[in-house]
């Protein structure tokens, strides 16, 4: 396959330019770990950069791109500056209506800038809360890293040269700092031992905080990654090495990784050592491919992707997919348990005994691998087989009505206030939202020394659907259960170990109201690793726990920790955010612990801290005379806006839903410089109610964090930037909010671009709007129902059909033929010959991501070409739903700022017009926006006048 982007241009092929892009490091969010985390850990990868030449039509229709890679030290390509081959920092390399482009290109300078930020640190601490981890990373992969071979199985994707999920993104070195008894860090300690230029993952610390367990793997020839391999680092002296001498025994992190069981002794997932090559796919086919409903049973899936396709493909999943267990110690090693489909390895608190999941055939050809039959045994910690928990059927038929569940039992998990006790819920509907009935789902509990036939103790009954558990001990647990349909949510509080006690309901409120939210109880690490709410003793020797709140207000979010009372449901506020200038939140609890309760006086807390141009670090706040220490000092990201201008600025649409949305403008913007081209880039919402609706979400105080793709990169361009305005798609009572989803899409945007005309700060010639997935839906339906609002629009992986996704879509759980007006009259396609102004669309060509298949981009591209509308379709190789290399990166931030530029910035389709404009819309436009109407302009002949701006 060729490195080339793919575009489809209404164009004819005219002589390209060439181009280069140069790699250099991106900055990511800074991310807190917590210990013990099994999850995938956020990381970057080696830069590369692509040289596409071409000399005329002939060469580039038959030419392929030249892949320049960095080599294995590290070693960079030269710069724009030094290459002569490379583009200007505008790369604005068109003449004339030269429309098509072959080659990655790079964006203007004032954003590779701000892309190429290097990256800050992760942060994950030990156990005793006495060290801290700086695990580094690096920006951006090259393309090469997302062009190695991936089978796609089961839904999931998987790098058969290091038998792991592919795309796996790493960290590249981890820096130890102690954490010292005045709040301040020590010198640092670099982990050391393994090869220069190892990509980790998996960092994990033992539960005694002495060691770390990660994986390591290295480059190797011909586009290919090393087996993972799991190594182990002394904390005080920083050495690491391998866990296991023989080079034969290789992590299988297809699913599980490995799992501390105590404080020497790891439980690995490893690759069969004897299992050979691959299945070959054979040559003529065993069976036609078949699939029968001869039983007439009712099957509704949604648009699941990477599915099994035949025998051959089950065989491969299998021979990737299979593990050894292995326990090692001390360097010892005891393979235990047959090899298997091992999907979670769970020791129990206690570490006497392992809840062991694992999938089995049949498989299936319609559902993705989470829904294949599942089996959960239990184990003795040495991997003697005890008895069967559960073993769960291939699960096709799920219901597509939201709250829908597989049946039989689900959430098998322990107790982590207990030794050993297990606990699950079991669905009392057959799984089906649609089924009346009382209780909805039961809770279980029971010991693991429990015989068969010996029945489990019922927790807790719900009549909605379980949402999980906080555990704290005998006396106090608290269980949650919510409906979607309609938005209710409740909170119990209930005492495990006391049958006599009554649950009580803590909290009954709705789910979209974000003014009522209590917050969530802070949690505590146990001796064992595990976490269980915190109990607090305050100075009238009564039990409290924590909440930690967002605290979302009518001003913006000013979160804070409170005191509450268990028993009288009273409230104490004993720490709040700054709300004048800083956004804080509190992070995670740092205390000490010798028994089971903390004194309020010995609390201690991280927090971050950020504001609207300082970027977030990390503090420690002590009680009782609540002393914060800061322990990080990350630069500024992006110096250069540093200065820029933000607001929180609440609206309302003409049915008076309260809207809210965040402006962001230049640095030295000021009024007197008059009306900016605006990008708005948003993303609908549904409600069911209007009050919630309006509600205010987020901080105007909190530090304006730029992603490589985020529109507030155009505010390096003199761009004023409306980000998130509301888009609320409101249903209230019986009514489906999608029944209505054009009129309130449009009157949403009505109004958010009334605003920022209002204040003068955008032009209203000049309103560009974009959005990705759902926000490019939306972005394609203003197009098609607004044409008077924006001026073009820029659509990244979205979908624009709804009968190419039958079985529901977003929030939508009827089927196209229970709702066909609603899933016809909500698509852009059926109304792409109303699309006149210009829209770019991207699409990665291995979108991943249920219903927004890359042929939703292009069958759209072929309608909107069909009506001569000006569009541009660009299709980014190897990339899934979000873009992460850096070629790709680059190429789209210069497709996005060359379309602004052209058909926003210098957009001059204006038409002198009189006062009287030509649709009262726009008189309402012009009317709200307080600004004179003896102007206005008509952007073609076929779409409503919009006006003329005279500042």
């Amino acid at each position: 396959m060729s490195c080339l982007p793919r575009f489809y241009h209404r164009f004819s092929l005219l002589p390209v330019s060439t181009s280069v892009c140069i790699s250099s490091p991106k900055l990511p969010d800074p991310a807190f770990l917590r210990p013990r985390s099994r999850s995938l850990l956020p990381s970057s990868v080696l830069m590369s950069s692509l040289a596409a030449g071409v000399a005329s039509r002939l060469l580039h229709l038959n030419s392929t791109a030249v892949a320049s890679l960095e080599n294995s030290s590290g070693g960079t390509n030269p710069s724009p500056a030094q290459s002569s081959s490379s583009p200007s920092d505008n790369s604005q390399t068109e003449s004339g209506d030269e429309d098509l482009l072959f080659g990655y290109q790079l964006p203007p300078k004032e954003i590779r800038d701000i892309v190429d930020a290097p990256p800050i640190p992760a942060l994950s601490f030990s156990p005793h809360r006495d060290k801290i981890l700086f695990l580094k990373r690096r920006s951006l992969p090259p393309l090469s890293e997302l062009a190695r071979p991936e089978e796609k199985l089961a839904g999931i994707r998987i790098d058969g040269s290091a038998n792991s999920r592919s795309r796996l993104s790493f960290y590249t070195g981890i820096v130890i700092h102690s954490l010292l008894s005045d709040g301040t860090l020590g010198p640092e300690k670099e982990v050391h031992g393994f090869p220069d230029g190892s990509k980790i993952n998996f960092v994990s610390w033992s539960t005694d905080g002495r060691h770390l367990a990660f994986s390591i793997r290295t480059d190797e020839e011909d586009n290919k990654c090393s087996k993972l391999r799991v190594w182990i680092a002394d904390v005080d002296s920083g050495k690491a090495k391998p866990l296991f001498q023989s080079d034969d025994i290789c992590l299988n992190a297809i699913f599980e990784n490995f799992v501390w069981v105590d404080d020497s002794t790891l439980l690995v997932c490893s690759i069969p050592v004897n299992r050979g090559s691959p299945p070959k796919k054979p040559l003529v086919p065993a069976s036609p491919k078949i699939q029968s409903n001869e039983k007439q049973k009712i099957v509704q899936v949604r648009t699941f992707q990477d599915l099994l396709k035949d025998e051959h493909d089950k065989d491969l999943f299998d021979y990737y997919a299979v593990t050894q267990l292995l326990l090692a110690s001390d360097g010892k090693m005891k393979p235990i348990g047959p090899p298997a489909l091992y999907t979670s390895v769970d020791p129990s608190p206690d570490g006497k005994y392992l809840l062991v999941s694992h999938i089995h055939r049949p498989y299936s050809f319609m559902v993705p691998c989470s829904r294949f039959p599942e089996k959960v045994d239990l184990w003795t910690a040495d991997g003697e087989f005890i008895k069967e928990i559960c073993d769960l059927p291939l699960a096709e038929h799920i219901p597509i009505a939201f709250n829908s569940v597989r049946r039989g039992k689900r959430s098998v998990n322990w107790r982590p206030d207990k030794p050993s006790t297990i606990y699950w819920v079991e669905t009392q509907d057959g799984g089906d939202a649609k089924v009346e009935v009382s209780p909805r789902d039961i809770v279980y509990t029971q010991p693991a020394e429990f015989r068969n036939g010996e029945k489990p103790d019922i927790l807790h009954k719900l009549d909605l659907r379980y949402g999980g558990i906080s555990w704290c001990d005998d006396s106090l647990a608290l269980v949650y259960e919510s409906w979607y349909k309609t938005r209710r949510t409740k909170t119990w509080a209930i005492s495990p170990g006391h049958k006599d006690v009554n649950p009580r309901i803590l909290f009954d409120r709705s789910s979209e109201d974000v003014y009522s939210d209590p917050g969530s109880p802070m949690m505590r690490r146990t001796a064992e690793g595990t976490y269980v709410i915190a109990k607090i003793r305050n100075k009238d020797e009564g039990i409290y726990i924590l909440l930690n709140g967002r605290g979302a207000t009518p001003e913006g979010n000013v979160p804070f920790l409170d005191l509450f009372d268990i028993q009288e449901g009273k409230k104490e506020r004993i720490w709040q955010s700054d709300r004048e200038k800083y956004y804080e939140s509190v992070v995670a609890l740092m205390s000490d612990y010798n028994d089971d309760l903390l004194n309020i006086e010995q609390l201690k807390i991280l927090t971050s801290k950020e504001s609207k141009t300082e970027n977030t670090q990390y503090f420690i706040q002590s009680w009782p005379d609540k002393k914060t220490i800061q322990i990080t000092n990350f630069p500024h990201p992006y110096p250069q806006l540093a200065e820029l201008q933000k607001e929180m600025v609440r609206y309302k649409r003409k049915d008076d839903v309260q809207l809210t949305a965040t402006l962001y403008l230049p640095p030295g913007y000021s009024p007197s410089d008059g009306p900016l081209p605006c990008l708005v880039w948003s993303y609908p919402g549904e409600f069911k109610s209007k009050d919630a609706a309006g509600q205010v979400r987020g901080s105007p105080n909190e530090f304006a964090g730029i992603g490589s793709t985020s529109a507030l990169l155009w505010l390096a361009r003199r761009f004023a930037i409306l980000s998130g305005p509301t888009i609320p798609i409101i249903g209230e009572g019986d009514e489906e909010a999608n029944d209505r989803y054009v009129e309130q899409l449009v009157s949403s945007a009505e109004a958010a671009v009334e605003e920022v005309i209002r204040r003068g700060v955008a032009h209203p010639d000049k309103i560009a709007v974009g959005g990705h997935s759902y926000g490019a839906f939306m972005t394609a339906n203003l197009l098609a129902h607004a044409p008077h609002l924006f001026c073009c629009g820029i659509a990244r992986s979205g979908a624009y059909n709804r009968t190419l996704t039958p079985f529901g879509f977003q929030n939508e759980d009827r089927t196209l033929w229970e709702s066909i007006d609603t899933y016809v009259n909500m698509s852009p396609f059926m109304s792409a010959n109303k699309i006149k102004k210009p829209l770019l669309l991207i699409h990665g060509e291995e979108d991943n991501n249920s219903g927004t298949l890359t042929m939703q981009s292009d069958r759209f591209f072929n309608a909107l070409k069909g009506h001569g509308t000006v569009s541009r379709l660009v299709i980014l190789p190897f990339e899934s739903h979000g873009y992460s290399a850096r070629e790709s990166i680059m190429h789209v931030l210069w497709e996005t700022d060359r379309w602004l530029q052209k058909y926003c910035t210098d957009n001059s389709e204006k038409s002198e017009e009189s006062h009287d404009s030509k649709t009262e819309a726009h008189k309402t436009l012009l009317s709200t926006a307080g600004l004179a109407t003896t102007e206005a302009r008509e952007d073609d002949e076929s779409n409503p006048t919009t006006m003329k701006s005279l500042l």
